[in-house]
């Protein structure tokens, strides 16, 4: 499936023009065959997206517990079949929730607290990042956001490494989403959890919780973390950094992770 589509719009007092929208459909989860949760995501990038959710949730330990992605479309939707170990799909079935994903909540649907706040290790990583290297980051990101440039649309996430280098950006309606698929690609290719992340959206509780998942110390965010993101991020080890613009930012928790530069 198409990740936009075109269509004609009015504007008032303007001949109609030719627009692009972004697609949001359902996409829904399936482990060994058995139904597990649906997104409303845009359709793109889907394999990353499922191994990404799978992490990020806690379904599956790492990436060898992945034995194969099938992304089935259909009128309503598309339907990714995953086929896990039988291990990580005993650990699913005894903590299985039934929930109906929503763009702006990644935790509509869960049936318990314990099911909301997870016991994560905290990050371990010791890793000392340039802020200059976030700065560059931010700066090179929307020249790759292609989906919004011609939607307006989308959230964005993307990995940044010591020198300011940005990979693996990943776009979706639901910045939640695009977290995941950004945290998949990365897991696919066996990369660690060196570098910081960088989301293009407020950062949330979850948001903090899926890089803490992966063992990530740095999340940047464009825009406003949340009281509960600030705490949690102070409790994993998480140096989490808000309103990331030009050369500017603030920053929330561990902060002896940036510096200007490192000796």
């Amino acid at each position: 499936m198409m990740a936009e589509m075109q269509l004609d719009v009015m504007r008032p007092g303007c001949p109609a023009e030719v627009d692009t929208v972004a697609e949001e459909i359902p996409v829904a989860f399936e482990f060994n065959g058995i139904s597990h949760t649906v997104m409303l995501a845009t359709p793109r990038d889907l394999k990353d997206f499922a191994l990404g959710f799978s992490l990020t949730e806690g379904i599956i330990e790492r990436r060898g517990e992945v034995f194969d992605i099938e992304i089935e479309e259909a009128a309503e939707g598309i339907t990714l079949r995953i086929e896990i170990a039988g291990g990580a799909f005993s650990r699913l079935k005894e903590r299985r929730r039934s929930l109906a994903g929503r763009t702006g909540c990644g935790l509509c649907g869960a049936e318990s607290l314990q099911q909301v706040m997870r016991d994560l290790p905290r990050v371990t990583s010791n890793e000392v990042f340039r802020l200059s290297a976030l700065y560059e980051g931010m700066r090179f990101l929307p020249a790759q956001q292609a989906l919004q440039q011609t939607t307006g649309a989308v959230h964005a996430a993307c990995h940044v490494d010591a020198t300011g280098n940005i990979r693996h950006v990943r776009e979706d309606v639901g910045r939640h989403n695009a977290l995941d698929k950004t945290l998949g690609a990365l897991a696919g290719i066996d990369a660690g959890n060196e570098g910081a992340l960088l989301i293009t959206s407020r950062a949330s509780f979850e948001m903090v919780q899926k890089c803490a998942a992966l063992g990530y110390g740095v999340l940047a965010a464009v825009s406003a973390p949340t009281a509960a993101a600030v705490r949690l991020a102070d409790k994993l080890n998480v140096t989490l950094v808000g309103f990331l613009r030009g050369s500017s930012c603030a920053i929330y928790t561990h902060a002896q992770r940036l510096q200007e530069s490192v000796i």
